[in-house]
């Protein structure tokens, strides 16, 4: 487009200049030159814009082929991602199965601890006797009474008291909890 308007340009200057000179030629003559003056001046000023934008465009280019990354840089990252996450799923299932060893041998030993605890535990009662006296008292087990002090208090046996409360586990009464208590057999 700049050449075609500077071959224009100079096409007029050459017709200007062959025109002949007559007295109303001489004011087209004018007119004509000053109209290639005016299509010069702005000839100039289109081509300081085309630098300008070339300058730009060049300044662009620079920018994006630093900024992005070319279709094999980007396929080279993903397989190395890809490489990556595999070795690192492999290496998150190897901590995971020994921790896994771990709480599985924490949990054994454990029950094992669990296991020689029970059998060192006196045998839980399960049948219990009526050979008690059917008649007697309440009592509110206090803190820091165990069935011997209550038995001892009252004057009750300890058995007693396990057969007429269906006590299972003489260690494991409450503070709070009411016992019934029989009365000791009169003397005769």
């Amino acid at each position: 487009m700049l050449t075609r308007t500077l071959l224009t340009c100079s096409l007029l200057v050459a017709l200007t200049a062959r025109a002949p000179a007559q007295s109303g030629g001489q004011v087209e003559m004018a007119n004509l030159r000053e109209d290639v003056r005016g299509l010069t001046q702005r000839v100039g000023e289109l081509s300081l814009r085309i630098e300008q934008l070339e300058r730009q465009n060049g300044e662009l280019r620079e920018k994006n082929a630093q900024s992005y990354a070319t279709l094999s840089q980007l396929n080279e990252a993903v397989a190395e991602l890809k490489l990556a996450i595999r070795s690192g799923d492999e290496a998150t299932v190897e901590r995971a199965s020994a921790q896994i060893r771990k709480l599985g041998d924490a949990t054994n030993v454990a029950i094992d601890s669990l296991a020689k605890g029970m059998a060192t535990r006196p045998v839980i009662q399960t049948t219990f006797s009526d050979n008690y006296a059917k008649e007697g008292v309440s009592y509110t087990v206090q803190k820091g009474d165990t069935l011997a002090v209550i038995a001892k208090k009252t004057g009750a046996k300890a058995s007693d008291i396990i057969n007429a409360n269906k006590i299972a586990d003489p260690s494991r009464i409450l503070v709070g909890q009411t016992l019934f208590i029989p009365a000791a057999p009169a003397a005769k």
